[in-house]
């Protein structure tokens, strides 16, 4: 069975170029050409290009000072001193306004754009530059296409959004996320008809913004398998055992974070639990955010699952039968990355 792609050119627009780390530049790993790898492995099944779609999903799920800062911050850096004085021509977050700054205190809004920025990215690996907002907003209306194919009668769609979204909160940025892509095709979903909504996490990392957006909300689940973000790794804070949810929310979210070197038989097992989980839930519908960085040649990722491991999570997510929109996540080794969300879709598609 083959899978409709949704994609749109404008998602090559956002080109990081580097990344701060412990404040040292790096090289940028979420690059344009992922698009391409995935396209190219992927030419078995039929295409789709994204069409545009209105904003009230999207405010649906983050806040509209953090959209407007998105949509203006690049070309309001250009017009500053930066590349001039530092030789910086992407927005870098310089100041973070952190409860230990703040200590109880009303602040008053900063005027300093780089100052602005950690208002709302919370990391210095997430720069903005020209074409970050119009690819990030392409990957929405990806999103959102593939919905409308899903909610049209196809079975399963495939979102190639890029960049990548599950870290992004209601209000904030950050891990290489600009849009929370998976949080818009669910909020579609429920908005659609559908009164309970899965979305299934299997990208190395935990979706912290996933989680956020529906941390309080019974009518969405949020399961994730990913790295134990105990043994050091993004997003550090978030995505223990221990985090269910709050108030209506309370026992929608489920993390099975895995210890490092996790290879396909317990990763595999991990997603088949949280399918299980959606299943009995009740859920009509299920979003997958599809990363596949949890490869053992990724260079973001310490897990070891295979291809193999890949086609057994799309067999246990697809063997469902729910109407599923599958997003794309992480994944950042451009010669075997396509072939992993072949290998997943192959699987899905049963």
């Amino acid at each position: 069975m083959s899978i409709p792609v949704v994609w749109s050119p404008a998602t090559r627009l956002h080109v990081p170029e580097h990344e701060v780390w412990v404040g040292v530049p790096t090289p940028g790993t979420e690059l344009p050409e992922r698009v391409d790898a995935i396209l190219a492995a992927l030419e078995a099944h039929p295409l789709h290009e994204a069409t545009p779609h209105d904003d009230e999903l999207l405010e649906a799920v983050h806040d509209g000072e953090l959209l407007a800062f998105l949509e203006g911050a690049a070309t309001a850096w250009a017009a500053g001193p930066y590349d001039e004085l530092v030789g910086q021509d992407r927005v870098v977050p310089y100041v973070f306004a952190t409860p230990a700054m703040l200590a109880g205190m009303e602040p008053t809004p900063a005027t300093a754009l780089h100052a602005q920025a950690g208002q709302y990215c919370y990391d210095t690996m997430t720069l903005v530059g020209p074409g970050t907002w119009e690819a990030a907003r392409a990957a929405v209306d990806v999103a959102l296409t593939a919905v409308d194919l899903v909610l049209a009668g196809e079975r399963t769609a495939y979102a190639l959004c890029r960049p990548p979204g599950h870290h992004v909160t209601p209000s904030g940025y950050g891990g290489s996320c600009y849009l929370n892509n998976a949080a818009v095709a669910a909020e579609a979903l429920r908005a659609a008809g559908h009164d309970r909504v899965g979305i299934v996490d299997i990208d190395a990392h935990h979706g912290n913004g996933t989680q956020a957006v529906f941390w309080g909300r019974g009518d969405v689940l949020y399961g994730s398998v990913h790295v134990d973000p105990a043994a050091g790794w993004f997003p550090h804070l978030f995505g223990h055992a221990g985090e269910t949810g709050t108030g209506a929310g309370a026992g929608t979210t489920r993390n099975l974070p895995l210890p490092e070197g996790t290879g396909d038989g317990r990763w595999a097992e991990a997603v088949t639990d949280l399918a299980q989980w959606v299943a009995g839930a009740g859920c009509t519908a299920l979003v997958v955010s599809l990363g596949v960085d949890a490869a053992g040649d990724d260079p973001e990722s310490p897990l070891q699952v295979t291809g193999d491991g890949f086609r057994d999570a799309g067999q246990a997510l697809g063997g469902l039968g729910l109407p599923s929109v599958l997003v794309q996540e992480g994944g950042y080794r451009l010669a075997t990355m396509g072939s992993l969300v072949a290998s997943y879709l192959h699987g899905h598609a049963g």
